[in-house]
């Protein structure tokens, strides 16, 4: 299923050209047009889903078995000696457009692409506490 109004499918139904790396059933994987590195390519389902829980699981499956010859591909490619495989989901956590993807960006040493990681830890029993709303959601 597609949504009109979402660039990405638009990509998928061949209606804005994009610089495909891959292609089948399940997905494409295209060139970011703003990338944080030289190489950063974006994987995408077929199927229109906003966020990846919205996705079924075969489909981001089928999907995901992709992801580590892409990663090869960009690494082989572009020399990098690195790569950050970011999902970001839903607007707080910086999605821009509203249909499920994947970046694979490349990284080296000294290179401007950065993010804050603010570590820390949890009081006593809050972490076992958090992990059985977890399971029990499972």
């Amino acid at each position: 299923m597609a949504d009109s109004d979402c660039l990405f499918c638009k990509i998928v139904a061949g209606e804005i050209p994009a610089s495909k790396v891959l292609e089948d059933d399940a997905c494409v994987a295209f060139m970011d047009i703003g990338p944080l590195a030289e190489g950063h390519v974006l994987l995408i389902p077929k199927m229109h889903a906003v966020t990846l829980d919205e996705l079924p699981a075969e489909q981001a499956g089928e999907m995901l078995g992709n992801l580590p010859a892409l990663v090869r591909a960009v690494q082989a490619a572009t020399g990098c000696q690195g790569v950050n495989v970011l999902q970001n989901n839903g607007r707080v956590a910086h999605q821009v457009v509203m249909h499920v993807h994947f970046h694979v960006i490349p990284r080296n040493e000294g290179d401007a692409f950065g993010f804050n990681w603010p570590a820390s830890s949890y009081p006593p029993g809050r972490m076992e506490e958090l992990a059985e709303a977890v399971r029990s959601e499972l």
